[in-house]
């Protein structure tokens, strides 16, 4: 794995206004992705949202919540730190935070050793002109393509069918990368390590990517209608 500066990445910085998460660049405010998907959710992702906050009692919920959302930025900072070249940093001998490293390393391991070959950026600005922007934990050449990675965690090991915003956010970073760069990614991955140490793999490329590019560009669409364009 060698780092290749390829594409010139922007610097953005956020800011939240009424509610959706937006990316300064220049005088520019575009809306995040995830903020797209959030607010287009279908009612029975919303309703099953609701449902499981009921189940497990509000307070409850936003301790799982805020708990996973603490977990998955300690694992990223571990994986940029890799990324960066830092692997000795450290963080990575932090023996407060095992169960993240543990997990940072499982994705190393299986996820990006002898499989990611070149490093375009890290933590990189998408932005597609006029339309939204986000952050790309990684670009890079996987396997002989140029491809998204993205990193998450997870509490269980996950159903391909019920990722999809996964794959919309992917897709729509790789369609703003490709507007913007002239480029030619025509693949996702999505790498995933459970608390329980259990690594998966997923990948949208071809004509599958194509299509959820499409898909997120309808769920733009609707996001826009709804009177929340920048």
């Amino acid at each position: 794995m060698r780092w290749n500066k390829k594409y010139n990445y922007p610097t953005s910085s956020r800011a939240t206004e009424d509610g959706i998460r937006r990316y300064v660049l220049g005088k520019t405010k575009l809306p995040s992705v995830t903020s797209i998907l959030d607010a287009t959710k279908s009612e029975e992702d919303k309703a099953a949202l609701a449902n499981w906050r009921e189940r497990t009692g509000y307070k409850e919920a936003e301790a799982i919540t805020k708990a996973a959302s603490s977990r998955g930025s300690q694992m990223h900072n571990y994986l940029e730190s890799f990324l960066l070249g830092r692997e000795n940093f450290s963080l990575f001998e932090d023996k407060d935070n095992e169960q993240y490293k543990k997990m940072a390393k499982e994705i190393i391991d299986k996820g990006l050793m002898n499989r990611l070959e070149e490093v375009y950026g890290v933590e990189c600005t998408m932005h597609y002109p006029e339309k939204y922007a986000g952050t790309a934990d990684c670009v890079g050449l996987y396997e002989g393509k140029e491809t998204i990675i993205d990193f998450k965690q997870s509490n269980k090991p996950k159903k391909v069918e019920y990722i999809d915003s996964w794959f919309l956010q992917t897709a729509a970073y790789s369609l703003a990368h490709n507007v913007v760069y002239n480029s030619n990614i025509n693949a996702c991955v999505i790498l995933v390590c459970t608390v329980d140490n259990l690594f998966q793999e997923f990948k949208i490329q071809g004509s599958e990517l194509v299509t959820y590019q499409n898909l997120f560009l309808g769920r733009l669409k609707r996001f826009n209608e709804m009177g929340n364009s920048s």
